[in-house]
């Protein structure tokens, strides 16, 4: 067997293997011996049935079965020998008049070669890393939320601003009928609230569904429809009183204390501020890291040039998949993934130049801690290391789910190289201004 490259150039490669009949024959042989033994051919006792039959009905489906084989192993091997990273699979030449009773046999195969390129991690604007805190109306607005869920209910009379109101949504014609609890806060604009206040246990409120509420999801709840059946739904709705109440807010005691923190872990409301800011803002550096991660990665694309061997991807991608697709479509589908395949491509390059690494003792501790995490939202605050352990080997004998958290560990690892390396700047924001900044006030 010969294998030879030439190189189209940078990005683009022709391989040639040349396979000699010794290299295939005595195991065609072999295997069309062992046929031989078990064929049930009528007319002949098994283990009797002729040499030259067995040829003549097996022999090329057999030869052709071993020269794959042999061609898909030589070119593993030659690839890795070689180093060559390649991009998608080696695509075979087509060879319409191959005759497989010649002494050698030659294949040919495109490659398409990754580029060679440099990742460069400081733009001349710096990226910001958003330092997001928890803000006095957020933490009072929190504080005031713990005290009316853990409040009691007083009975009303007649519907107020601060009413919790609790009534039947209706429509015939859409067989609406759902029984939903609501405050006013959740109508959009005031002329809805108007309509509810002062209005009594039994009272029928006719109603709009375009723009009754500004979120679309509250929609959703209170009729118990789908998402598409309430986007852009403009249809009259009753709504009738079965029952309005009041909270009364619960004392900021120890006894509240106690019942959301455990026995004495809080003693004070200002123990509860604190508390809450520090609960608070360990889920917004969560989205403050997201966010850098997603600004360098956005610059990253944008800005690391390289050529892909598009000509080679695209007739890949025809068959690449379960479905074959046609030139146009390869083409289509290659423009939508090529962002992410150049992003492979970086996250690769700064995974190797940097040198990391995920072991299977590392994706086990991180599923032990996200387990220990779950399970403490729970109240079970220590788990035995037996527990960790079984349940993670649990978890991670799904292959799906042991890829998941090792590609959250890689994300864990680059967030830390861009800490280290980029040129970044931090600023303090409020996590309402931080939404209004990145996210635009919605």
């Amino acid at each position: 067997m010969n294998i030879t490259r030439e190189n189209i150039d940078a990005l683009n490669a022709v391989v040639k293997v040349d396979i000699a009949k010794e290299d295939y024959s005595d195991k065609v042989e072999k295997i069309l011996s062992d046929y031989r033994k078990t064929a049930n051919i009528p007319g002949f006792r098994k283990g009797h049935v002729p040499m030259g039959m067995v040829k003549k009905q097996y022999g090329k489906a057999v030869l052709v079965d071993e020269v794959n084989k042999l061609l898909q192993d030589a070119l593993n091997k030659y690839l890795t020998e070689e180093k060559l990273d390649v991009l998608g699979n080696p695509l075979p030449k087509p060879q319409d008049d191959l005759d497989w009773d010649a002494d050698k046999l030659s294949f040919e195969f495109e490659l398409g070669l990754s580029p060679e390129f440099e990742v460069n991690l400081e733009p001349k604007k710096a990226f910001t890393h958003y330092n997001i805190v928890a803000g006095d109306k957020m933490i009072n607005d929190q504080v005031e939320n713990i005290q009316k869920q853990y409040g009691k209910l007083i009975s009303q009379t007649e519907v107020s601003k601060d009413s919790e109101i609790t009534g039947v949504y209706k429509n015939e014609e859409r067989e609406i009928e759902n029984t939903v609890t609501l405050t006013l806060d959740k109508f959009k604009g005031k002329t809805t609230e108007k309509k509810f206040v002062g209005s009594k246990v039994g009272d029928v409120i006719e109603l709009k569904t375009k723009g009754l509420y500004a979120d679309e999801h509250e929609l959703m709840h209170a009729l118990k429809l789908s998402h598409d059946d309430v986007h852009g739904l403009d249809i009259p709705v009753t709504f009738e009183i079965t029952e309005i109440n009041t909270r009364e807010l619960a004392d900021l005691d120890q006894e509240l204390f106690d019942k959301l923190f455990g026995k004495g872990k809080v003693t004070s409301v200002t123990e509860l501020k604190d508390k809450i800011k520090e609960d608070a803002e360990k889920q917004f550096t969560q989205q403050s890291d997201q966010k850098l991660l997603n600004d360098v990665t956005e610059h990253l694309v944008a800005n690391t040039k390289f050529d892909l061997p598009t000509t080679f991807l695209q007739k890949w991608m025809q068959t690449a998949g379960e479905n074959e697709l046609t030139e146009e479509q390869a083409k289509e589908e290659y423009e939508k993934s090529e962002k992410s395949l150049r992003y492979q491509l970086i996250e690769g390059k700064l995974i190797t130049d940097n040198d990391i690494r995920v072991t299977m003792d590392d994706i086990k501790d991180h599923a032990k801690n996200m387990i220990k995490a779950q399970m403490a939202q729970f109240g079970q605050m220590n788990p035995s290391d037996k527990e960790l352990e079984d349940i993670a080997a649990r978890v991670l004998s799904n292959q799906e789910e042991a890829r998941r958290m090792s590609e959250q560990i890689i994300s864990q690892r680059l967030l830390a190289l861009y800490k280290e390396k980029a040129k970044i700047k931090t600023k303090e924001i409020t996590y309402d201004d931080f939404v209004k900044e990145v996210y635009g006030d919605k």
